[in-house]
Parts: C-alpha cells; sequence; structure tokens
C-alpha cells in the first residue's frame, strides 16, 4: 500500500492550493481518510476526514477554508485549502484509517495505518 501526497507549494496570505493524494494497493472509497498537518516542534495535527459513506468532518481550525473530497474511482482524495493563512503552513499528509477503529477516533492519528509522505505547504503573509 502507498500513498502518494502531492500539490504542495509556496502561496501567499488568501490563495488557494488542492493537494491530492493518490493511492495505490487500496481504494479510498473502502476506507475512511484523513489529511493531518505538522510544524516542527509540534504533534501531528488533524485537518479533516472523509469517511466510507462520504461524509466529512473538519478542524475548527480550517472549517468553512477547507474541502476534503474524494473521486468517484476511490483512488483520489483531495483538500482544496482557500483562504489560506500563515498558520496553515505546515506539511500535509494524508492517511488512511484502520478498519477496526471506531469513528470516534478520526481526529487521532494513532488511528491510520497508512500514510503519504507528505506535502509542504508554506503561506507567506
Amino acid at each position: 500500500v502507498q500513498l502518494q501526497a502531492s500539490g504542495g507549494g509556496l502561496v501567499q496570505a488568501g490563495g488557494s492550493l488542492r493537494l491530492s493524494c493518490a493511492a495505490s494497493g487500496i481504494t479510498f472509497g473502502g476506507r475512511h481518510v484523513g489529511w493531518f498537518r505538522q510544524t516542527p516542534g509540534k504533534e501531528r495535527e488533524f485537518v479533516a476526514t472523509i469517511r466510507r459513506s462520504g461524509n466529512t468532518a473538519y478542524a475548527d481550525s480550517v472549517k468553512g477554508r477547507f474541502t476534503i473530497s474524494r473521486d468517484n474511482a476511490g483512488s483520489t482524495v483531495y483538500l482544496q485549502m482557500s483562504s489560506l493563512k500563515p498558520e496553515d503552513t505546515a506539511v500535509y499528509y494524508c492517511a488512511a484509517r484502520r478498519l477496526d477503529t471506531s469513528d470516534a477516533s478520526y481526529v487521532k492519528s494513532w488511528s491510520y495505518n497508512y500514510w503519504g509522505q507528505g506535502t509542504l505547504v508554506t503561506v507567506s503573509s
């Protein structure tokens, strides 16, 4: 199983980026998938998740600005980020959640067992 995150880059505050997470070895339609982010010296932070049903959930810090989605084939998950702020600067990781975890654990990084390599998003002020 491999997850490949891409789409990061440098953007000015107020701008937009779309991150992609492509999967091989699994189908996202059969998994809950999440995006996390991490800055140096801090723990990995939950950003958004899309469940197998298609329902989504977001961290309060990104609600209304970020949108997580999945293509019909279930092979790619996206994170559309708008109205970006300097505090959104981080390495962003996509991950697929373990099948044996409760829905309540979706914000916990330990409940995800497959991770992409991360893509850096830098938002300048």
